[in-house]
C-alpha cells in the first residue's frame, strides 16, 4: 500500500544503535557543562574581591608592604579598592573604623623632676614609670643647664614616644640649683608641672660626698670641705654639698616663675619609709589615678631601700642601682650638729614658703 501511494518507509535502527546514539549524547552535553562550570569559575576567581586595602594592609603589617610600592595609578597591590566592601559598607566608613593607632609622637615634657640631687630623684622616676600613661626619659638630659644652645627640637628628640593622654617627664636634679633654669622652663611652657625631691639637708650633704668619694678617693675629708674655719665654726657654704640643701635659697628664684601650686614637693625620708603613700601623692598631683600602689613595692633590708616587684615578664625585681642606698662615711657628731645648726634657720624658712614641715630639727 505504502508503495503505491510513492512513499519510501525508512527502515528502524536497532535497538542497539539507538542505545549508543543516547550515550553519546548525554556524555557530550555532560562534557559541555562540566567546561562551562570550570571557565565560569575561574573567572570569579580572577576578579579581586571587595576587601579594602588599608584593611589587608593592617593585617599584614610588618610582614610586607601595602600600596606604597605599585604605582599609584597602576594596577598590582597599589590598586584602588572598590568602592564597597564586603560588608557592604564604603572604603572611607571602614577606614574611619579600622585605622590602626598611630605609633605615637615626641613631645616635649609636660612634668620635669627637678632636684634635688640625692634626694631621691632617681626612685620617684622609676616608681612613676610603672604607671601606663607615663613616659619619661630614662637618663637626665641636662638641656636647661647644659645644652640649651641646641634648642628645643634637640631637647624633644630625645623624649619617648607618647600617645594622646600620655605625659612625657624627664628628670635633671641639677636644674633646681641653676639659676637659669626656670626662666627657661617657663619660656618652654608656663603649665609645666614641677617635682622637687627634698631631704634632710644634713644627710644629703654627707651622701652626696659620699658619691663623690666613690668616684675621687682623692678628695680631702668631708670635715675639710664643709668648713672654712673648724675651729670658728664657719660653715662654707660656696661648697656645692652644702649649698644645695639651702632649699629656700634656691625656692625663691622659682617662685619669680611658677606659682606653688604648680610645684610638688616630695619628702625623701618618707619616699623609704612609705613609698606607696608618696606615690599617691605624685600621681594626685599629675591628674592620675592612683595605679602605683602598696601592691608594687616590697623593702630591701640589704638596701634600705625599698624596691619594685617583678613584673609578670620578669624574674627579677626592679631595684635602684649600686650607687643608690651605699653606706655613708662616718662623720664626727660635732660636725654633723653644727651642720643642724646652720641649715636651721633655712629648713624653718623652706617649710613656711612650702606650707610644710618636714621635720628635720
Amino acid at each position: 500500500m505504502a508503495s503505491r501511494l510513492g512513499v519510501r518507509v525508512v527502515p528502524t535502527p536497532p535497538r542497539g544503535t539507538r542505545r549508543l546514539v543516547f550515550i553519546f549524547s548525554l556524555s557530550l552535553s555532560f562534557t559541555y557543562l562540566c567546561y562551562s562550570l570550570i571557565f565560569c569559575g575561574h573567572s570569579i576567581m580572577q576578579k579581586p574581591l571587595a576587601f579594602p586595602e588599608h584593611r589587608a594592609c593592617y593585617l599584614l603589617q610588618r610582614s610586607q608592604h601595602c600600596g606604597h610600592s605599585a604605582h599609584p595609578n597602576g594596577p598590582g597591590r597599589g590598586h584602588a579598592a572598590p568602592n564597597r566592601t564586603l560588608s557592604g559598607r564604603s572604603p572611607e566608613r571602614d577606614r574611619v573604623s579600622e585605622t590602626p593607632p598611630r605609633p605615637g609622637s615626641k613631645r616635649l615634657p609636660l612634668a620635669i623632676i627637678v632636684g634635688v640631687k640625692k634626694g631621691g630623684t632617681r626612685a620617684v622616676l622609676e616608681f612613676i614609670r610603672v604607671h601606663p600613661e607615663v613616659r619619661a626619659l630614662g637618663t637626665e638630659p641636662h638641656f636647661f643647664d647644659r645644652h640649651y644652645e641646641k634648642g628645643l627640637e634637640w631637647y624633644r628628640s630625645l623624649m619617648p614616644k607618647t600617645l594622646d593622654g600620655q605625659i612625657t617627664m624627664e628628670k635633671t636634679p641639677s636644674y633646681f640649683v641653676t639659676r637659669e633654669a626656670p626662666k627657661r622652663i617657663f619660656s618652654m611652657a608656663k603649665g609645666t608641672k614641677l617635682i622637687v625631691v627634698v631631704r634632710n639637708p644634713v644627710t644629703r650633704a654627707i651622701s652626696d660626698y659620699t658619691q663623690t668619694l666613690s668616684k675621687k678617693p682623692e678628695i680631702p675629708t668631708f670635715e675639710v670641705l664643709a668648713f672654712k674655719n673648724r675651729t670658728l665654726g664657719l660653715i662654707d657654704a660656696s661648697w656645692s654639698a652644702i649649698r644645695i640643701g639651702i632649699y629656700a635659697l634656691h625656692l625663691e628664684n622659682w617662685l619669680q616663675f611658677f606659682p606653688l601650686s604648680q610645684i610638688h614637693f616630695v619628702s625623701g625620708e618618707r619616699l623609704i619609709i612609705d613609698p606607696a603613700g608618696e606615690m599617691g601623692k605624685v600621681q594626685d598631683f599629675l591628674g592620675l589615678k592612683r595605679i602605683v600602689t602598696d601592691k608594687h613595692f616590697y623593702f630591701n633590708k640589704t638596701k634600705g631601700f625599698p624596691c619594685l616587684k617583678k613584673p609578670e615578664s620578669s624574674s627579677t625585681p626592679r631595684c635602684l642601682g649600686k650607687s643608690k642606698g651605699r653606706t655613708h662615711v662616718q662623720i664626727d657628731q660635732d660636725v654633723i650638729e653644727q651642720l643642724k645648726e646652720f641649715y636651721r634657720s633655712y629648713n624653718i624658712k623652706f617649710y613656711q614658703m612650702v606650707g610644710h614641715d618636714f621635720r628635720w630639727d
